[in-house]
């Protein structure tokens, strides 16, 4: 690990933590005498290992950064939690835990069969028929049919009324409605036409139209398994983060927390804050890198039905510091295929290349409906203009920028600008540095 001390969080997928690796952080930080601790939540990840790769990455600008801090002593941490990634898609200057390149589409490659199998979870009969199915790219419509039907099929149970507020589906976050029950070539022939809005169509796909659809059919796969994540992860910081969070305050008094987090990991951290008590948090800061989830989670009222709020209404009060969104346009996953996957309908206009529209995320175009929410530069909030509480928008694009279709630069979070947000964010370090 790159930046020491370092302790790991892990939780399953009901939030359950490993209450030995627990115990130890919160013992570690009171005898380390730590001033403050950073606590990192990844994303798309297929096992530890890769995880805490990221983490090392990450983390490698940090002890440098803090030495300008005197009297910080900090610490860090890593949240492991069960998600995935489709092991093709490429992380920018990560190496590939693959030992070889997937095989051309529309086929399954092992290691996706294998994370399917094992973190969605799928039974392996199920996918063998997929990939079979898959590869085999059919002519006949049925076996279009019969694919998709078992994507469905994979699909977690869709919470309705009060259990879908408690489970976080606000009316901002949309929910699988659309893949899980609309026209199989409706669906299909919708993320072939993202997909190829975007150049990340592959030629493989560019024959008839049912050899397009094949292509769409792929990215409901994807999608299924990105919406069971997302709802993963809201569980994992509300049931699991947010708890243990509250234990640790309770020993390791005066400590600083800073929670960060990527992707669905943004929205982990960010669920933690349900499941803290009012009052007496150790939070300091929370930075949300290229989050996937809604850009009003935060509000009080939203824009398209203002006698309700978004799932996360109001509670960036339980920190003592501000609520840092990071966002860049460069950010295709959450900039086209995000929206389509969290709509419900096909009403909406406004589905490829939403900029401002009802299902947009908050890595893509900053926290909305919120006031107040400064909207800033990387470049302002490096010098200083972050706000010392409530909610601000930081468009990083000039650093989160490389990636290639479908997902840009989503998971190009790797930088040191980065690190140096979370430390102004929680007054690590003075304005400037």
């Amino acid at each position: 690990m790159s930046a020491e001390p370092y302790w790991e969080l892990t939780f399953d997928a009901d939030g359950d933590p490993d209450a030995g690796e627990r115990d130890a952080l919160i013992r570690g930080a009171v005898s380390e005498g730590l001033t403050d601790l950073v606590v990192f939540a990844h994303g798309w990840n297929n096992d530890r290992p890769m995880a805490t790769g990221l983490y090392s990455r990450f983390y490698a600008p940090f002890p440098g950064l803090v030495a300008r801090a005197p009297g910080v002593r900090m610490g860090y941490a890593g949240v492991i939690w069960p998600s995935m990634r489709f092991p093709g898609e490429a992380v920018p200057d990560f190496p590939s835990a693959a030992p070889e390149a997937p095989p051309a589409p529309p086929a399954l490659d092992a290691a996706t069969r294998e994370a399917l199998v094992r973190i969605l979870p799928c039974e392996r009969a199920v996918m063998d028929r997929l990939a079979e199915l898959a590869a085999e790219q059919s002519d006949d419509p049925a076996r279009l049919e019969e694919f998709v039907s078992l994507v469905r099929g994979l699909g977690p149970a869709q919470p309705q009324g009060r259990a879908a507020a408690e489970a976080g589906e606000g009316p901002d976050e949309g929910d699988a409605s659309y893949l899980l029950t609309a026209d199989t070539r409706q669906v299909c022939e919708s993320f072939a036409a993202a997909l190829d809005r975007m150049g990340a169509l592959p030629p493989a796909f560019l024959g008839g139209a049912l050899k397009r659809l094949w292509g769409g059919a792929l990215e409901v796969l994807r999608q299924m398994s990105y919406y069971t994540m997302k709802r993963r992860a809201g569980v994992v910081g509300e049931k699991g983060l947010g708890p243990a969070l509250a234990l640790l305050a309770e020993s390791a008094t005066g400590l600083r927390v800073h929670l960060a987090g990527h992707s669905f990991g943004a929205r982990l951290v960010s669920f933690a804050l349900r499941g803290l008590p009012d009052g007496g948090t150790a939070l300091s800061s929370v930075t949300l890198l290229q989050g996937a989830f809604s850009h009003y989670a935060f509000s009080s009222r939203l824009p398209f039905d203002t006698g309700r709020g978004g799932a996360l209404d109001g509670l960036h009060r339980r920190i003592r510091g501000p609520l840092v969104a990071c966002h860049s346009r460069h950010d295709s996953a959450l900039g086209t295929l995000y929206p389509l996957a969290s709509m419900t309908s096909r009403e909406d206009d406004e589905i490829l290349g939403l900029d401002d529209g009802r299902w947009g995320a908050v890595g893509h175009d900053g926290i909305r409906a919120v006031d107040p929410c400064a909207r800033i530069s990387l470049d302002q909030a490096l010098r200083g203009g972050l706000p010392t509480e409530g909610c601000v928008s930081v468009d990083a694009s000039s650093v989160v920028a490389r990636g290639g279709p479908p997902s840009g630069a989503h998971s190009d979070i790797c930088h040191e600008e980065l690190a140096r947000v979370i430390l102004h964010a929680g007054r690590v370090l003075p304005a400037g540095q």
